[in-house]
């Protein structure tokens, strides 16, 4: 009991901290206001200032829930997310491992540190007019976020960076197997090259999250991958934006 009430304050400190609650740390975005707005910060609808992350308190919870479920069902494999940002997800993944006292999972870190791609809406026709990679707060360098790691003393061999376009990179990962799988990709293109490369490496009671199935294009890609491939799990919600579903075959 005392362990696991230990585990639960580390926990909870280190979300408060990557989320920017423990500060109350302002947006930079022009939509959300000047100040802290606690509402905005748990649904991950501003962009932060300081704090490693801008999923919110809500779709963290839910990937606190699905990393300490398969690490307490014994589910095998690695953690990944596709998609950054500043790290803060994938610290917290690194963090729930470490709290956990786990010692040979590993947690990928995939992302072009560029920012989005440009549409190619020849090849990927629901990313026409998509304005992602023209938001230069969302290009962040891996030199940053290997910082960001180490500032929580979460950097070791075990975190993996996967530094490209994603059309290079996660086709040759070196990864076997997965237990959580994070899609944060914005766009069709993103996604749908996040789902062709890891979901059949996700193993039986992992989870698949996608933070930007509330984006049309994000969304399209997932359900036609899910039709192509018979995927019948439920989509569940998670807090307007981000769903996920724990596979079941």
């Amino acid at each position: 009991m005392n362990e696991m009430r230990l585990i639960n304050k580390y926990l909870n400190l280190l979300e408060a901290s990557l989320v920017g609650t423990l500060y109350k740390d302002p947006p930079q975005d022009p939509w959300a206001g000047p100040t802290h707005n606690p509402l905005l910060r748990a649904l991950g609808r501003d962009w932060p200032a300081l704090a490693q992350t801008m999923i919110g308190t809500a779709r963290m919870g839910n990937l606190r829930n699905a990393c300490e479920t398969v690490i307490l069902d014994g589910i095998p494999g690695d953690f990944i997310e596709t998609g950054v940002w500043r790290g803060g997800a994938c610290i917290f993944m690194k963090g729930i491992i470490e709290a956990y006292g786990e010692r040979e999972r590993r947690v990928f870190v995939a992302d072009s540190f560029m920012g989005l791609p440009e549409p190619d809406a020849d090849k990927y026709a629901a990313d026409k007019g998509d304005t992602h990679h023209t938001h230069k707060q969302l290009a962040v360098s891996r030199q940053d976020v290997e910082d960001n790691f180490r500032s929580y003393q979460l950097l070791d061999e075990r975190v993996m960076f996967l530094e490209g376009w994603f059309k290079d990179t996660l086709h040759v990962a070196p990864i076997e197997k997965l237990a959580v799988l994070r899609v944060d990709g914005d766009m069709y293109e993103s996604t749908i090259q996040a789902m062709d490369a890891l979901y059949g490496k996700l193993s039986p009671g992992g989870f698949l999250i996608v933070d930007d199935y509330f984006l049309p294009p994000c969304a399209q890609a997932i359900n036609e991958f899910r039709a192509k491939h018979g995927i019948t799990e439920v989509i569940l919600p998670i807090d307007g934006m981000g769903v996920y579903w724990r596979r079941n075959r």
